[in-house]
Order: structure tokens, then C-alpha cells, then sequence
């Protein structure tokens, strides 16, 4: 009897030891959060945002120079995490290519990617006209038309018909 609570006593103790140390775990290293994938037009502004970073905590993003972060043409910006660890940074470029994005949070790194594309400078804003302008009222009534003419004549020929044979 006694072997069996001292072996009850030593599974609860492992069990009381072990479940704090596993929640003392290192954290962050090498973690790679999550950052989106952003498509612009050149001198378009976007909004990169990173998650998967720890809460309230101070981060930096870097960026090639040919991207700018927040307002000012900066290589870096830095911005703290939310209460979700999610941060997010304006991004724009005047030079089409793609660009990797990293914001970094202690030890948790987020990547996101960033294309820019050149702007269409043959676009007028809208599909090109390659058809009739007629507005689409009119062919109706023009159709509608057609068919009250035909059924005028099949009617009038009925009754010429009617009346020749009485």
C-alpha cells in the first residue's frame, strides 16, 4: 500500500514539475511570423501588415531603398505590435519589381512580399467602344416593330382569305 502512494505522490510531483517547465519554454527563436503579399501599382500606396509577432512589442521593418515605408522614404520604420502582435506599415514604390519586407520583433521575424507593377500609361479608364451606339431602347422598339408589321400581314392575308371564301 505504501508503494503504491509513493508511486501516486511521484507522478503527481513529475506532473506539477513538468507542466511550468513546459510552459517556460524558450520562445521566439527562430520564429517566422506571417506577413501578407502585396500587389501595387508604381506610386500606389499599400498597407503591409505582419502577424504572428508577440504582443505590445516594439518592431522594425526593413525594406529595400527603393521602397517607402510609412510616409517618409525610409530603409526602416519602426512601430510596436497590438495586443494581437499584428503591425502594419504603408508601403509604396516608384520602381517596378518585387521586394522582400521583413519586420522584425525581438527575436520573431515576419516576411512579407511586396510587387510592384508599372502603371498602364495607354488606359483611358475605361473598355474601348468596338461595337454599335445605338442605345439598346431603340433596338427593342425597332424589333418589336418588325414583329407587329409581320403579324399585321399574316392577320390582313387570314381575313382577305376568310372573306374570298364566303
Amino acid at each position: 500500500m505504501f508503494r503504491k502512494i509513493l508511486a501516486s505522490v511521484a507522478v503527481l510531483a513529475a506532473v506539477l514539475i513538468a507542466a511550468p517547465a513546459a510552459a517556460q519554454a524558450a520562445e521566439g527563436a527562430g520564429y517566422t511570423g506571417q506577413g501578407t503579399n502585396v500587389t501595387l501599382t508604381v506610386g500606389e500606396v499599400g498597407t503591409m501588415t505582419f502577424s504572428g509577432l508577440p504582443p505590445n512589442t516594439p518592431s522594425t521593418a526593413t525594406a529595400p531603398d527603393a521602397v517607402t515605408l510609412a510616409v517618409l522614404k525610409a530603409a526602416t520604420a519602426s512601430r510596436a505590435t497590438d495586443a494581437s502582435g499584428t503591425v502594419s506599415f504603408q508601403v509604396s514604390s516608384n520602381t517596378p519589381g518585387t521586394y522582400t519586407i521583413t519586420d522584425t520583433a525581438g527575436e520573431w521575424v515576419a516576411t512579407g512580399t511586396l510587387t510592384v507593377v508599372p502603371a498602364d500609361s495607354a488606359s483611358t479608364g475605361g473598355i474601348a467602344s468596338t461595337g454599335y451606339d445605338a442605345p439598346v431602347l431603340w433596338i427593342w422598339i425597332a424589333g418589336g416593330a418588325l414583329l407587329l408589321g409581320a403579324a399585321l400581314v399574316v392577320v390582313m392575308t387570314t381575313v382577305r382569305r376568310a372573306r374570298q371564301q364566303d
